[in-house]
């Protein structure tokens, strides 16, 4: 069983294989030479049993027109607070709908059913999903990220999608979510790693061992967050260096394996 944190570039697509052969698939942005579209189906994966959306926004879904050509999706986990028809009039203050957001929205009509049956297995796996509701305090995508808390055989790894500081706080509202936060083991940083979603009162909940940053190469000041992030993680053994962050920039794809 692996974990893996795809080098997509600007973006995020975290993949979990189990040894038998189920597959979790968070996200599906892509760089111009690499794309879930084309790695899974060369990993000989031709369906993803859950498959979870952490954002609403083109980098989190830019190959998703070209994924579902090639691999079946047999559910999805998002953000149910907003409706497609609410999703739609959001992008389309940006500009025309890309082929990947109709994608997205086309999903969103026809993934309405309950839950798989029978279940997928995933044995020695655990998650838990939370987010904000769309409406009155919060209008924008980032901060109704969908957030998943996934343990895998003991190791607890935080997904936020891009949710920026506000959005943090929320959550930190509902004593549940700080109780997920205490044992995080890998801190995905949210929003890329940017600035806009560093929220220092998170790490008042928990330590992790490592964070973990999934960008492209620093363009701005924004993305200038190691040091900080550096500082509320123990730091773990990597390629016999002690590192406190990893990020896709700098150590491209990032694979934790599980016996």
């Amino acid at each position: 069983m692996k974990l893996t944190i795809h080098d997509v570039g600007h973006g995020q697509c975290i993949s979990l294989i189990h040894a038998n052969g189920n597959v979790m698939l968070w996200d599906c942005g892509h760089d111009d030479e690499y794309r879930p579209s084309v790695f899974l189906p060369a990993l000989g994966i031709s369906r993803v049993d859950y498959f979870f959306v952490t954002n609403f926004d083109e980098d989190h879904l830019s190959d998703l027109h070209n994924l579902r050509d090639r691999v079946r999706l047999r559910s999805i986990f998002r953000n149910k607070s907003i409706s497609a028809d609410q999703l739609r009039a959001l992008k389309r203050e940006a500009g025309p709908i890309s082929p990947a957001m109709q994608s997205m929205l086309d999903m969103l009509g026809k993934y309405t059913g309950g839950p798989l049956a029978p279940a997928p297995e995933f044995p020695n796996v655990r998650f838990r999903t939370f987010s904000n509701s769309f409406g009155t305090r919060f209008q924008d995508t980032n901060n109704i990220s969908l957030v998943t808390f996934l343990t895998v055989h003991g190791t607890k790894f935080l997904i936020p999608g891009d949710l920026e500081v506000q959005g943090w706080e929320a959550l930190l509202e509902r004593p549940e979510f700080g109780a997920e936060l205490a044992d995080v083991d890998v801190f995905i940083a949210s929003h890329h790693g940017r600035e806009s979603g560093y929220c220092p009162e998170v790490f008042s909940h928990c330590t992790p061992s490592v964070v973990v940053i999934s960008d492209s190469e620093i363009k701005h000041a924004t993305q200038g967050m190691v040091n900080a992030y550096g500082n509320q993680s123990t730091g773990i053994s990597f390629n016999g260096e002690s590192r406190h962050v990893l990020t896709t920039r700098r150590d491209g794809t990032l694979t934790w394996n599980f016996e």
